[in-house]
């Protein structure tokens, strides 16, 4: 069969089929914009399912202020028969992962991070109250003491993850909040960081654009944190639709080989 025979032959095949898809489609994007009800193949005890992850673009903050991703159409449907984009990404673009390797000089790449530290207990700590009046502010050891003061001890392999509020900035200047030289959000004090890692957690996350509050000089809590083998994750979303404690989160990591990090597909199962 020629060339131009097979693609026509799948093309038809495609369209015949697309009523049937449709409506799958519509469900499963409808699922996707809030929290929809898990499916019976989640472990028994979880109920629901919320998306930690921003949708980025271009035009998404990033740290340094230069766009994080470029796309550009190599193949389109109305031409070719399939969409097909070309990405050109910063790995630490949108929601993301900061593995070990990205502040050590031999830590382990995003590939190396264990499966098994991909699926974890999430600690959710509130300091947006504190960090509506006080840009600066950051997660303390005294936030961590009063939280397990509540909850109990963090657990083994867990995410603690700093809720700021900050999510809601991220369609304007106010996420990276630069007054012409320093940045200024909220972020994990390097003493809490040295504290969680007397605990189990295996991870930290933050709803800003670094585990550091954004006018640190030295990247302390970086360097406190990735050179121990755990990994962060930066600009994770959604965290006010999530307890305290008791949900489990999904990390869905990249795996491109020796890579400092990479955007990630994150899932809060409440």
């Amino acid at each position: 069969m020629c060339d131009i025979c097979v693609i026509n032959a799948v093309k038809e095949k495609m369209l015949s089929r697309r009523a049937f898809f449709t409506a799958s489609a519509a469900a499963g994007a409808a699922a996707a914009l809030g929290t929809v009800s898990a499916p019976p193949a989640l472990a028994a005890g979880h109920g629901a399912v919320e998306d930690l992850t921003h949708t980025y673009d271009a035009v998404f903050p990033t740290y340094f202020g230069s766009p994080g991703i470029e796309m550009e159409q190599k193949f389109s449907f109305a031409e070719n028969g399939f969409n097909l984009f070309t990405m050109n990404l910063n790995e630490h673009t949108g929601t993301h992962i900061d593995a070990p390797l990205h502040f050590s000089t031999d830590g382990a790449s995003v590939d190396e991070i264990p499966v098994t530290s991909l699926v974890a207990p999430l600690c959710v700590i509130d300091i947006a109250a504190r960090a509506a009046d006080d840009a600066d502010t950051q997660l303390t050891p005294d936030d961590l003491k009063a939280w397990i003061s509540t909850h109990g001890d963090i657990p083994d392999n867990a995410c603690v993850a700093l809720y700021s509020g900050w999510g809601s900035k991220t369609g304007g200047d106010g996420f990276r909040n630069s007054d012409g030289e320093k940045m200024h959000f909220p972020g994990f004090h390097v003493e809490a960081a040295q504290m969680l890692l007397e605990t189990g957690a295996g991870s930290i996350a933050s709803d800003t654009l670094s585990l550091d509050h954004g006018i640190s000089a030295d990247f302390a809590t970086h360097y406190a944190w990735l050179p121990t083998g755990r990994f962060g994750i930066e600009n994770i979303a959604n965290l006010d639709k999530m307890p305290a404690s008791g949900a489990t989160i999904m990390i869905g990591a990249p795996k491109h080989r020796g890579g400092s990090g990479g955007p990630a597909r994150i899932f809060g199962m409440i």
